[in-house]
């Protein structure tokens, strides 16, 4: 049977996961359009969203310029929507500053389940291995959803994966498959 699927995509999770991987990887080049394609197989996919913020340019204008890139490859994915949040800077306890990102996992939450209660799915890919939303997958699977998540192994809560009906292990094996390579270099 044909199923119906959105995939939601928390991007600083993802991010963080592939640098677990290996720091020198990046989700510039990860190829997130066939990677979902490989994930849908012959289901009908209906919408991908992507959630993450920018790097504030004044901040670091090499990462700004490298997310404005990927951001931009993201918007010209077919049935994608992309949804910048905001950074905040915080300070630790020592008094350096870090920046956080606000808004991406309500903005994700909400996403989903009204997506659920307007039965635009019948199965949700999560790509994020947070336990802030194990909640929202139980609510999901309640009303009668499959549930599936995308994870890094040392960056995934396992309450959370314990919720999926399926769960899909995202290791360097698959990172390969799915890089982007330089033409330049693979012709050498």
């Amino acid at each position: 049977m044909i199923k119906r699927v959105c995939i939601y995509i928390d991007g600083a999770n993802f991010y963080g996961g592939l640098t677990s991987l290996n720091k020198n990887f990046s989700d510039l080049n990860f190829d997130f359009e066939n990677y979902i394609k490989y994930l849908c197989k012959q289901n009908k996919l209906i919408q991908i969203y992507y959630y993450n913020a920018h790097v504030k340019k004044k901040i670091n204008n090499k990462i700004w310029a490298k997310q404005k890139k990927l951001f931009d490859r993201l918007h010209k994915i077919p049935k994608c929507k992309v949804s910048l949040c905001t950074r905040k800077s915080r300070l630790n306890i020592l008094g350096e500053e870090y920046h956080t990102i606000k808004g991406d996992d309500i903005y994700l939450a909400l996403d989903m389940i009204e997506d659920c209660y307007n039965n635009k799915f019948d199965k949700v890919i999560l790509m994020s291995g947070d336990g802030d939303f194990t909640e929202l997958l139980k609510r999901v699977k309640k009303k009668d959803k499959e549930v599936e998540v995308c994870y890094f192994k040392n960056c995934s809560s396992k309450v959370l994966l314990n919720q999926a009906n399926k769960i899909h292990l995202i290791n360097k094996k698959i990172t390969n498959k799915f890089f982007y390579r330089d033409k330049k270099k693979t012709n050498k």
